[in-house]
Order: structure tokens, then C-alpha cells, then sequence
């Protein structure tokens, strides 16, 4: 006797006349299983991919905290780059200060030591701030002693509009040549007093190539400050000039097109631009 290995379904049929028929369906029990199988393996192909999916999201997830955190590190870094700078160059204004006032630090190594634990950026920075707030604490000190004291430039020589300032400028005698200009010229009438701008020792008084009658004025630890084209010179070298003292008058000798004092303000006799140091300036 044959087995027979196929698989049987009958469906009764009613029509709208109430007449019925049944119809036979068979299906080979080997197809069955190969749907069985294939329906299997689409299961398992969608459970993989959503799978692969997840991982995916999870990959990603963990790529965008890396950015995040490359992002944040980076812009700790670059905060504690600016936080240097910004304490490197307290550091070097207070020094320069603290020269000029005579309140000088002692600069003698203490002994220091102990076991060192590393710190995080955060710690780091906080240690910075203080660092960087007591600087500026110290500065402002050392200003308030040197302005107390008259040492800072920070008058107006002479009253006037301001023309060639500190940098390149074009020859004002004509020409196509340009020139390096070392002060600030002030525009003012001939024969103006010129008051020196903080107290200093006189080192130079008289005539300059290029200067013309000229009064240098030396306010210790490398500042001094110029006044140059006088047309009358009212110090002498040696002398001690106050604050606000009248020290020339203005003029046009030297190298020069008109009336107008040539102003100079110099650290270590390197020309600094003296705008910083005029009173109703932006800086």
C-alpha cells in the first residue's frame, strides 16, 4: 500500500442559492515543510537585522559620545591655553610694575614638595583662576601705587587733535616713501605749554636730529616717555620733573611740517603706542 504523504483541506462552499460543493485542496506535506523552513528563515533574516540594527544605534551612540567628549576635552584645552596666556601676561605686567614701584617680590626659591596626585582639566582650571585672580589683584596694587605715586604716563601732554600715531605712516614731506613712526604727534598752536605726563628724572634736554628740541624723562625700571619739536626747552638734565610740570613749550623745530608735539612712551626703550595711556582713550 502507497503511503501517501500529502496533506488535505475541504472548504464547503455556500452559494446565494443555498446549493453547496465541496472543493478539495492537497498540499504535498514537502512543501509544507520547505514553506515552513523558508518562513524560519525570513524570521531569523529579521530577528539578525534588527539585531545588526540595535548594534548599529549602539555604535553610533558611542561614536557621538566620543565626539562629544573629544569636543569638550578639546575645548578644555584651548581654555587652559587662553587661561596661560592671560596669567603669563599678568605675570610679566606685575613684574614690570612691581619693578617700576619698588615693591618688589622676592623672587628667592621656598622649599616645596610632597607626593604628587594628577589632576583633571577641572581641577586644573579652577587652580588657574585663583591663580590668575590674585595676579590681577596684585596688579591692580602695583597701578594703585604707581598712579598714587605719579609714575604712570597717564596724562595728555598737551591739549590737541591727535594726527600720526605709533606704526607705518607715508613720508609727510611728499615722496612715495613710507616710514616707521615711533610716538604720537598732537596737533597743537605754537607756543602751548607741554606738561611732563607722570614724575621722572630728566636724562635729555636740547637739541636732536630729527627731535629738534627735545626733553627726555625717565620714570624708572625702563619707562620714560619723549616730548619732542619745543620750541622752548623750561627743564635741564638731572632735574626731577613732578607730575603735570610745565616742562617746554610747543613748536616746530626738528624734523617737522608745523607746530605739534612728537610724544613718545617707551618700556625699556622699545616705542609702545601712547594712546593706552591717554585719559578718555578707548584702549
Amino acid at each position: 500500500m502507497t503511503r501517501d504523504d500529502r496533506f488535505y483541506a475541504y472548504i464547503v462552499a455556500r452559494t446565494s442559492r443555498s446549493r453547496s460543493r465541496i472543493r478539495r485542496i492537497c498540499v504535498h506535506k514537502r512543501w509544507l515543510k520547505i514553506s515552513a523552513l523558508v518562513l524560519f528563515a525570513m524570521m531569523c533574516g529579521l530577528v539578525y537585522g534588527f539585531y545588526g540594527l540595535t548594534q548599529q544605534a549602539a555604535h553610533l551612540r558611542v561614536q557621538y559620545e566620543n565626539q562629544r567628549l573629544r569636543n569638550e576635552n578639546e575645548k578644555q584645552r584651548q581654555q587652559l591655553q587662553n587661561l596661560n596666556n592671560r596669567v603669563d601676561a599678568v605675570e610679566d605686567a606685575s613684574r614690570k610694575l612691581a619693578e617700576v614701584s619698588g615693591v618688589l617680590q622676592d623672587e628667592t626659591p621656598h622649599g616645596q614638595g610632597g607626593p604628587a596626585r594628577p589632576v583633571d582639566s577641572a581641577a586644573a582650571l579652577a587652580v588657574l583662576e585663583m591663580k590668575t585672580a590674585r595676579l590681577e589683584r596684585d596688579l591692580r596694587m602695583y597701578e594703585g601705587f604707581l598712579r598714587r605715586h605719579g609714575r604712570v604716563p597717564d596724562l595728555w601732554p598737551v591739549a590737541g587733535k591727535l594726527e600720526s600715531g605709533l606704526g607705518g605712516r607715508r613720508n609727510p614731506f611728499g615722496g612715495r616713501g613710507f616710514e616707521y613712526h615711533e610716538g604720537q604727534d598732537i596737533d597743537a598752536a605754537y607756543g602751548t605749554p607741554v606738561q611732563v605726563a607722570a614724575t621722572g628724572t630728566v636724562t635729555v634736554a636740547g637739541w636732536q636730529r630729527g627731535y629738534g628740541n627735545v626733553v627726555y624723562v625717565d620714570h624708572g625700571s625702563g619707562l620714560s616717555t619723549r616730548y619732542g619739536h619745543l620750541s622752548e626747552i623750561d627743564v635741564r638734565v638731572g632735574q626731577t620733573a613732578a607730575r603735570g610740570q610745565i616742562i617746554g613749550l610747543v613748536g616746530s623745530t626738528g624734523r617737522s611740517t608745523g607746530p605739534h608735539l612728537h610724544y613718545e612712551v617707551r618700556m625699556n626703550n622699545q616705542p609702545v603706542d601712547p594712546r593706552q595711556y591717554l585719559p578718555g582713550l578707548e584702549k
